[in-house]
């Protein structure tokens, strides 16, 4: 039996979550969050940059009751690498409440393929943050891109601001839709209606199947509050860039917990109180329900009716 052993410092997943004040709509999706391990069942990759708290999914899933959502997206964690197994197990263990993002190498097999997309996978991750993963060679990633295309899957990309730059051409020639973590990552200190999150937003404006989700502003503040001791308008720093970014395209964000908040040192916020983030990026019920089930039905359940 194999144990891992937390990477230092790293914070372990908020224990006793308070139920949020905003009531969440019925069929909410969290469509970003993560299962880890556990890593006696589920082993860390070898290459793995970091190693994380175990996270099951029936932990994940009692969340996900608790909060008062209907379903996840279950985003394939890089401590797992390419091994997809704890993920998968996760969406076959939902019911078909769960969709999934998998990791894929380009020599990944057609049965491979067919058994992701059967289990419940919709995209591929890419991920361009270099203190997390040694990024990929470009045309690799193409070679993904064109095995997974016939399966109407997307591909999800998460980056940081200061890259944007030299990834743009890139990533506009990818030609299935595109679904950005954590709106780029942009620097909070920095003016919301300024030149750097304009160069975000033109981004997202270059082509209508460019998605975003406005997730993780525990990892984008700079001053606060946190979401703890029943702080209920937590992250105000970050307010102002997401509801730019729901505003102007309210029919392509998605909204999830980003759980169990991986790599975290300064604080782990509670999610009961992050939940109540909500309605301060999307004020409105009808952006609420774009934000929380339109929008993550659309992308992932589409023949759902």
């Amino acid at each position: 039996m194999t144990s891992f052993e937390r990477t230092p410092g790293w914070l372990d997943w908020y224990a006793d979550p308070s139920r949020p004040r905003f009531r969440i709509p019925e069929g909410a999706v969290d469509a970003h969050c993560h299962v880890f391990g556990p890593g006696v069942e589920f082993p860390y990759a070898p290459e793995r940059k970091y190693t994380p708290c175990d996270a099951s999914k029936d932990q994940l899933f009692a969340l996900r009751d608790h909060l008062g959502f209907a379903r996840n997206i279950v985003v394939q964690a890089t401590c797992h690498g390419a091994d997809n197994r704890a993920m998968v197990d996760a969406l076959r263990a939902s019911k078909g409440m769960a969709r999934g993002v998998a990791t894929v190498r380009p020599d990944v097999s057609d049965e491979e393929l067919r058994e992701l997309h059967e289990a419940g996978v919709r995209g591929v991750r890419f991920n361009f943050v270099k203190r997390l993963v040694d990024t990929a060679p470009r045309q690799d990633l193409m070679d993904v891109v064109g095995r997974i295309a016939p399966y109407g899957w997307h591909v999800v990309v998460y980056f940081e601001a200061a890259d944007l730059a030299g990834l743009r051409d890139f990533f506009l020639s990818v030609p299935v839709p595109l679904v950005i973590d954590h709106m780029g990552r942009p620097d909070t200190s920095k003016d919301p209606d300024g030149a750097e999150f304009e160069t975000f937003l033109d981004f997202m404006r270059a082509r209508p199947d460019i998605w975003c989700k406005v997730t993780c502003p525990e990892r984008l503040t700079l001053s606060g509050p946190p979401a703890l001791d029943g702080e209920h308008e937590a992250y105000r720093d970050v307010v102002p860039f997401a509801r730019r970014v729901v505003g102007e395209f309210p029919d392509r964000v998605l909204w999830g917990t980003d759980w169990p908040h991986p790599n975290l040192v300064s604080h782990m916020p509670d999610d009961g109180l992050l939940v109540d983030f909500i309605p301060h990026i999307a004020p409105a019920p009808d952006l609420q329900q774009r934000l929380l089930v339109e929008n993550p039905m659309r992308l992932y359940w589409p023949d759902a009716g």
